[in-house]
């Protein structure tokens, strides 16, 4: 049962990043943002992908840590633009992502210590 829960978590994860990923760069680019605007928008999303390709569980730590950047800042412009559906398409990517990763770490360490007491 913790593998499919965690196997869906996962699946939900990878669904949050890359929305909030598409996102932030369809954000960028409506808004004609210079390419440090981009770098700053991608770059903490993009540090976190080889560490997430290796499962490593300290990565999706960190990137829960990194959402809460972003969700400040899409809170605050869904207060400053409520219609605009860019952001409210980020604040829900950041919501799944977050919450996602976090059920997928807690279900994936507590799968590692499983195998861990059983060797």
């Amino acid at each position: 049962m913790i593998a499919t829960l965690r196997e869906s978590a996962a699946r939900l994860t990878w669904l949050g990043y890359l929305t909030l990923l598409l996102q932030q760069a369809a954000d960028a680019w409506v808004y004609q943002a210079p390419w440090f605007i981009w770098a700053l928008k991608l770059v903490p999303l993009l540090l976190f992908l080889p560490g997430m390709r290796r499962d490593n569980l300290r990565s999706y730590i960190w990137l829960c840590f990194v959402c809460l950047g972003y969700f400040m800042i899409l809170v605050q412009r869904i207060f400053a633009q409520p219609g605009n559906l860019l952001v409210i398409s980020g604040l829900a990517a950041v919501v799944l992502l977050f919450i996602a990763a976090m059920l997928y770490v807690r279900w994936r360490a507590r799968e590692l210590r499983l195998l861990d007491v059983h060797r």
